[in-house]
């Protein structure tokens, strides 16, 4: 694994995010963490094989997201009737009976922005395992986190089991493959975040040949 690079230039300070006391920024080795000397918070860590973790999960959502939309996400038997429901389908119902701006949130909250988050942490994090910095890849991780707060897929996952308390009593419902790949993405969308510290990142994009 490649060691936490050293940014060319003066010393720079990192700050408690509990307790704003200022220390000297240092890198760590591998699997280390440094922590603060007044209250012991978390200021940042180099943990194991972070771009290979992140590029893992984060191509493992993806290929997840292929199957969310090609799949069954639902499926209701209700008076001899079956319909199988997607995620896309579903959105685009709501989007067609009145209720627009939730069909639309549906698409931009559990499919766009999962998405940028897996595809921009590919483009960001692979190149960076061969020490090299892919064309723009400041600016996409800039945007890559400023959607982080956005990606909703734990949230909609989260509705969709509590909705499930009141259909199951007009409907016989089964989770799909759907569901299941569903809820992979949200698992390997969190281990993907959570595989590289942003100050690793930021120090491995500052020295990486572009």
């Amino acid at each position: 694994m490649l060691s936490w690079p050293k940014p060319p230039g003066d010393a720079r300070l990192s700050a408690c995010h509990f307790c704003d006391t200022l220390h000297r920024f240092s890198p760590v080795e591998e699997g280390i963490s440094a922590r603060c000397v007044r209250c012991g918070g978390l200021l940042y860590e180099n943990r194991a094989a972070s771009l290979t973790r992140a590029s893992a999960f984060s191509l493992a959502a993806l290929l997840l997201m292929v199957l969310v939309h090609t799949f069954p996400f639902l499926i209701m038997d209700a008076a001899s009737m079956r319909r199988n429901l997607t995620l896309t389908g579903a959105a685009s119902a709501l989007m067609h009976q009145d209720a627009p701006l939730l069909g639309a949130s549906i698409i931009l909250f559990t499919v766009v922005t999962p998405l940028m988050l897996a595809g921009g942490m590919i483009y960001v994090c692979l190149p960076l395992l061969f020490g090299r910095a892919a064309p723009g890849a400041n600016f996409a991780a800039k945007w890559m986190y400023r959607s982080e707060p956005w990606n909703m897929v734990e949230v909609f996952l989260l509705g969709v089991l509590v909705s499930l308390l009141k259909l199951v009593k007009v409907a016989d419902v089964h989770f799909g493959i759907g569901f299941w790949a569903f809820a992979g993405v949200m698992l390997c969308m969190a281990a993907a975040l959570a595989g590289i510290d942003r100050e690793e990142l930021w120090d491995r994009l500052e020295v990486a040949k572009p």
